[in-house]
């Protein structure tokens, strides 16, 4: 059986997910890529748009998330502590 994601890794997953779809996602996109329930995904969403690293918009008349600078900030900064923790094997 697989680990449970902690919080942090799934905060990664949700802005990997709108970075890898050029910075902005649909919301259906962002449920399947990030792997998680509709109502999961809900409250991460309103988390991660309450500290500014995700933002809502409509473009062409439809909901979309995108990702913040302070966001792209934030995922770099991940990206380094897992390149670590994988360097040091923890």
């Amino acid at each position: 059986m697989s680990e449970r994601r902690s919080k942090l890794e799934i905060v990664g997953d949700i802005l990997n997910a709108i970075q890898a779809k050029g910075g902005t996602i649909k919301p259906t996109h962002l449920l399947y890529n990030s792997n998680l329930s509709h109502e999961r995904m809900k409250l991460y969403v309103e988390e991660l748009e309450g500290k500014g690293l995700i933002e809502e918009k409509e473009v062409k008349d439809k909901k979309m998330f995108s990702i913040t600078d302070k966001g792209f900030e934030f995922l770099a900064s991940f990206r380094k502590v897992k390149e670590m923790e994988d360097a040091f094997g923890i």
